[in-house]
């Protein structure tokens, strides 16, 4: 029997031992810490480091389904999805997650300012170059009702040239001496923002305006009018010799850089496209994420803009996953209409839905009800308040963070664990902060704003999209919601990137909201002009998005595909199984788990 069971005889409901939702509960509306939010990974970390496995008296569900999905996010609903289209929409599912919302990185944040909702982001952003998805991506898109042709009018591409908003950056005062604001981006990070106005700065003017000493100054525009010609290599060996070579050691040894301000603007000029540091990367690695010293160039070409965003991010994609399977939980018949809907969460987990959606329900253990090649059923073991229960399934994809499943799968063959033990994430973090206005924002002409001195190295103005009744910010007088993304690295330059993001994700989780308000207050109060904003006067809420595993790095040689084999009745999904970090992988994902059932 799985761990933690008792002889209690399968006949009580879930409705009866859990209890009904408050019909208030809705959790896009929360802020504070949101993302992996406190008590969401308690029983995680309880199983995986301290290695629990007592969990109290188990109280037996009278529940068996044809299939229980570990992890609400992408990819888990899509695998949800994919089982009832191939085995009938009386399939009985049951998806578990330990958050307190559905969609997993694609989290929904809304943000109310005098009586107005604001719609935005926690995670996912957007589905990136949809028309290179794959049959059974598009087809999923289509049958729920993601119409990929409309982001063209509801994305305004033409907001940010209107309102004068381009890239710059800002030097705190702690890091730099002075607050400054320079209308250069020194990389090509900015770029994926579709419209954003590029610098009019030459090279020579953006690092003279840099608050560095004059080496410094001399040092950055160096490495601004650097790039692979500097580089003193034959034309038939330099293909492989920026990525055997360090891009730090081409900037201290090949352009002569020493100086700490222009080390700091170079390692966290990549941000997320890199999951990790510049430290830590070949020269071709920085290059092809637009690390500083690089031409700046479109992120994607003009058959894939990077536009295909709702409101809130791929929380989108799956609200309308979740709408096609339980009809009942919000109104409105494809995923456009969706967007203002207020869902009702009561609707998730009711005993007539073939599809159910449990949240802040952790999984601890999953374990065949005999021999894995034989055996009918699967258990499944999961604490919800605190409180140890079980269900039955026919079949199991496990849709969760792939490197958690050697700790609760029981008797998976040792390969198998120890190839996904391997597997590795980035820790990241979204804030979205509601403002009363954004006339601070539009006096200096920031549409986004890097920022290597802060723990958010990136500031920006939300998405422009106008969709399903919902109206973007349109003019500075209006309330907005600004987009603060931090990537967490290591203290130590250099140190291998996997050490650095284990300690930039104890650090992350580790801090209370009142240390990431106190750092949002000293950064939009230094980078925007005291006449025009007052934190305390014009900041309305902040959610803090933190994802302690984040983007997907996957894992060394074919450790991921030899993790991600089925075994017995239970297949693996999500986006670490591929390795990949998107929506289109996540539901691709998912398809192949389902497939894999049989």
């Amino acid at each position: 029997m799985a761990a933690g069971a008792t002889l209690v005889p399968f006949g009580c409901t879930s409705e009866a031992a859990l209890g009904k939702l408050n019909p208030i509960y809705y959790p896009p509306a929360l802020t504070g810490l949101r993302g992996s939010h406190p008590g969401s990974n308690i029983h995680s970390h309880n199983r995986a480091w301290a290695k629990k496995s007592d969990w109290g008296p188990t109280t037996k569900l009278k529940e068996t389904y044809d299939l229980v999905i570990v992890g609400g996010g992408l990819s888990g609903l899509s695998a949800a999805y994919f089982y009832q289209q191939k085995h009938g929409k009386n399939s009985k599912v049951l998806i578990l997650d330990n958050h307190d919302d559905f969609g997993g990185h694609a989290k929904r944040n809304e943000h109310t300012i005098n009586g107005k909702t604001l719609i935005s982001y926690g995670g996912s952003q957007s589905i990136v170059e949809p028309k290179q998805g794959s049959k059974v991506v598009l087809d999923l898109l289509k049958d729920i009702g993601v119409d990929i042709e409309r982001f063209k009018t509801a994305y305004d591409i033409d907001f940010y040239k209107r309102n004068n908003l381009g890239a710059v950056t800002y030097f705190n005062k702690e890091s730099f001496g002075e607050d400054k604001v320079v209308k250069h981006p020194y990389c090509n990070y900015p770029n994926y923002v579709e419209g954003l106005q590029s610098s009019k700065l030459s090279h020579e003017e953006a690092a003279e305006q840099a608050p560095l000493s004059s080496k410094g100054k001399e040092q950055l525009l160096r490495v601004l009018n650097g790039g692979l010609h500097s580089i003193a290599v034959p034309k038939e060996k330099l293909a492989d010799y920026i990525y055997a070579e360090s891009y730090f050691d081409y900037l201290k040894n090949t352009l002569g850089v020493d100086d700490p301000g222009v080390l700091r603007m170079a390692r966290h000029s990549a941000l997320d496209w890199g999951s990790g540091g510049t430290d830590t990367m070949s020269i071709g690695a920085a290059k092809s994420c637009g690390a500083m010293g690089f031409a700046p160039k479109a992120v994607y070409d003009e058959d894939n803009p990077y536009i295909y965003h709702f409101p809130d991010g791929n929380a989108g994609v799956a609200r309308a996953l979740v709408k096609k399977m339980i009809p009942d939980v919000g109104k409105g018949n494809n995923a456009e209409e969706l967007v203002l809907s207020t869902f009702n969460y009561a609707k998730l987990d009711k005993t007539s839905n073939p599809v159910r959606i449990r949240l802040n329900s952790t999984v601890v253990n999953v374990q065949h009800g005999s021999d894995p090649e034989n055996s009918s059923e699967v258990f499944v073991n999961y604490i919800n308040d605190n409180k140890s229960y079980q269900v039955k399934g026919k079949n199991v994809v496990m849709a969760c963070y792939n490197m958690m499943i050697p700790h609760i799968v029981s008797g998976l063959p040792e390969e198998q664990a120890a190839a996904l033990r391997l597997q590795s994430k980035s820790p990241l973090q979204y804030t979205s902060v509601g403002l009363k206005n954004w006339r601070a924002m539009k006096e200096l002409g920031i549409g986004l704003a890097m920022s290597p001195g802060n723990m958010h190295q990136a500031v920006l103005m939300d998405f422009p999209v106008s969709l399903g009744g919902y109206e973007y910010s349109k003019t500075p007088d209006d309330p907005c919601v600004i987009q603060m993304i931090h990537c967490p690295y290591g203290e130590t330059v250099g140190a291998p990137r996997l050490e650095q993001f284990r300690e930039a994700r104890y650090r992350m989780l580790s801090l209370q909201f009142k240390d990431y308000e106190a750092e949002i207050r000293a950064h939009l109060s230094g980078m925007l002009p005291k006449e025009l904003f007052d934190f305390d006067r014009d900041v309305e809420g902040i959610s803090v998005n933190r994802w302690a595993h984040g983007y997907t790095i996957g894992g060394p040689g074919d450790s991921t595909k030899i993790g991600r084999q089925p075994f017995g009745r239970i297949t693996i999904a999500n986006c670490d199984s591929a390795p990949g970090a998107d929506a289109k992988t996540a539901i691709r994902m998912a398809a192949r788990a389902v497939n894999e059932l049989g």
